[in-house]
């Protein structure tokens, strides 16, 4: 597997990302600027604070986005006998990218989960090799192999 052309695709999916969610910010914006002031002032009020609020979410939806970005800029496509971030590791026939938080995706004919160093399995993951023995969910897995 080409592990460049991996991260274009998980860069292609997070900007994918971070376009519907400025495109969601904008359309909010433009909600809140034709919200008009009628007779029933406090339904106006409610009305604008619910469209602040999901424009305070989307504004977290949109750094979360920001950073997962930049952690797929910083990823080397070196390869490492240790399990790093830009790892691309094979163990019970499944492959998992230590990249950001994306899921499940389709590269190669393949399913491979990109997950977060911070992850449950990215921690577990980080700093083994080819051959380690691991636990994960009460199960037993060998690395079978570091890309």
């Amino acid at each position: 597997m080409d592990k460049k052309q991996l991260i274009t695709l998980c860069l292609d999916i997070v900007n994918g990302k971070l376009l519907d969610v400025q495109n969601a910010i904008d359309g909010y914006k433009i909600d809140l600027m034709s919200e008009t002031k009628s007779s029933a002032g406090d339904k106006h009020e409610t009305g604008r604070a619910m469209l602040q609020l999901e424009m305070e979410k989307l504004g977290q939806q949109h750094q979360t986005i920001l950073m997962q970005k930049e952690v797929l800029s910083k990823i080397q496509v070196a390869v490492s006998t240790k399990i790093a971030l830009g790892s691309l590791v094979v163990f019970n026939g499944i492959y998992y990218f230590i990249a950001t938080s994306i899921g499940q995706v389709k590269y190669s004919k393949k399913t491979v989960m990109v997950v977060s160093v911070n992850s449950p399995i990215g921690v577990l993951l980080l700093g083994k090799e080819k051959g380690s023995k691991l636990v994960f969910n009460g199960k037993r897995f060998v690395v079978q192999d570091v890309l």
